[in-house]
């Protein structure tokens, strides 16, 4: 399934409902949106205990974000 909208100035764009229906989105869900090598994306709805798994562990991981690490790690 292939479906088109149009970017907003502000950089939004609405969901098409025929996506909104496959993903079973609803209002105050969080989608994810993952970005390959290839340009390509990928958009998923997250599920509510991902969420918050996500939200607690990113907390944790915060003497991982310089640009010093990103360089030692950025091979593995």
């Amino acid at each position: 399934m292939v479906s088109i909208s149009k970017i907003t100035a502000d950089g939004q764009t609405p969901i098409p409902p025929e996506v909104i229906q496959a993903l079973q989105i609803q209002p105050e869900d969080v989608i994810a949106w993952e970005i390959s090598e290839d340009g390509s994306a990928r958009v998923y709805r997250v599920q509510a205990f991902d969420w918050t798994y996500l939200k607690a562990l990113e907390s944790t991981l915060t003497e991982w974000q310089s640009a010093a690490d990103e360089a030692a790690y950025d091979n593995l």
